[in-house]
Order: structure tokens, then sequence, then C-alpha cells
């Protein structure tokens, strides 16, 4: 068993050794595959990062194929939390207005939308996200299950969130060409802040991403939200 923390006055909590060692392969399993790539990445460097014995690679995730699904879905499963109380808020409004037959006004979506972008932005633009950034990004070039796996647990469902919004306030039919390709380049202004970082820091003059720089990009996310709608008609 191995101690953690305890809070404030508060009986000690001991966590089974197992997960404690899980989440230490997880957490390196993230940073060195981003890092070096499935081919670049040997099991040996995997178990040095995390600093466990080699035999608990395929004690508890049967090898590298399977570590490196799990850290996959244990990166979906991080941006889940991170924003699971913004993304119920948002399906609780949309069922809610479903139900009694009444539809979201353009102001409503606008809020809703803002505050789903400027959750994406702070977490993105966070140094947190750094290394699941280099992992999703090569997953972007050439997708595996692992790709498969994070965009049916997060991304597709958040992507598809933000779309019902952006079909009310264009609209439109939320399954459109075009509500997709609105959707995709709204969060893509988002997430370029942390695909591209080290452009932005040179484009912006930025040394570094602080308090300062979260609220400017959280203010950016509220401006894109605001200019959804408002275009000229096509």
């Amino acid at each position: 068993m191995v101690d953690v923390m305890p809070a404030k006055n508060s009986p000690p909590i001991r966590r089974p050794r197992a997960d404690v060692t899980r989440e230490k392969l997880l957490s390196a399993a993230i940073d060195v595959f981003g890092r070096r790539g499935f081919d670049g990445t040997t099991t040996r460097a995997l178990a040095h990062a995390a600093g466990v014995n080699l035999q608990a690679i395929p004690y508890y995730f049967g090898g590298k194929q399977g570590l490196y699904i799990a850290a996959a879905e244990h990166i979906g499963s991080l941006i889940a939390s991170h924003t699971a109380d913004v993304r119920e808020r948002v399906r609780t409004r949309l069922k809610e207005a479903v139900d009694q037959g009444v539809a979201i006004g353009p102001d409503e979506a606008r809020r809703l939308l803002t505050g789903i972008l400027e959750r994406m932005a702070a977490l993105f633009i966070g140094r947190e996200s750094e290394t699941w950034a280099r992992f999703l990004i090569r997953e972007q070039m050439e997708p595996t299950e692992a790709f498969r796996r994070v965009y049916a647990g997060v991304m597709g469902p958040m992507l598809g969130l933000v779309g019902r919004l952006v079909a009310i306030l264009l609209d439109e039919d939320p399954r459109s060409e075009h509500v997709r390709l609105r959707t995709l380049s709204l969060a893509g202004s988002v997430l370029v802040f942390r695909v591209a970082h080290a452009a932005v820091l040179a484009h912006l003059e930025w040394q570094a991403i602080g308090p300062r720089e979260v609220e400017v990009v959280g203010a950016l996310a509220a401006e894109l939200a605001a200019s959804i709608g408002k275009e000229a008609p096509r």
C-alpha cells in the first residue's frame, strides 16, 4: 500500500499500490509516446520513465500496444473530467428544450457556446495539456485505434454539442456540412493555442503563458462565440 497526502484533519488515505503503478505508467506513456511515437518507444524506456519494473507493463496492460490504447483513453478521460460540468449543463438545456418543445434562442445559445469555448481555451492553453497534445497530434497525422477511442469518447461528443449550438445561431440543420465546418473552424480557433504553441508565442511576442494570457484567450473565445450568426448571409 502507498500513502497519499490526506486532507487536513482527516485520517490518512491509503491507495492500492497497483493503482499508483498504473497511474505512473499511464502518465509516463502519454509523455514518452508523444515524444517518440509508438514505433520509437520501447517498453524499457516506458518502465524507466515511470520508475517501475519492466514486467509491470505486460502485467497491467498486456504489452506496449495495450498501454498505448490505455494512455489514449486516459487522455480522453482527463479531458472529459475537465469539461464534464459545462458539457452536462449544455446537454441538459438542449434536452429540456426538446422535451418542452420550446427552442433555445440565439442569446442563450451564444452564452452556452461561450461557456464551452472558454473552458476549452483554459484547458488547452494550460501546461497540463502539453503532453496530451503531443500524443494526440501524432494520432491526427496517422490515426490508429487510439484516436478512434478518444474521438468516440470525448472529441466527437464535444464537437456534437458545439455543433448543435452553432446550428441554432446559424438557423441551419446541425447535420449539415456547413455547420460541421463552422464547428471545426471554431474549435480550431481555440485549439491553435496548444497545437501551434511556438507560433503563438512568437507571433504575439509572449514570453510564456500565464494568468494574463489565459484571460486574453478566454476573452477571444467569447468574441468567437459572439461572432457566430452575425455574418452577412452566404
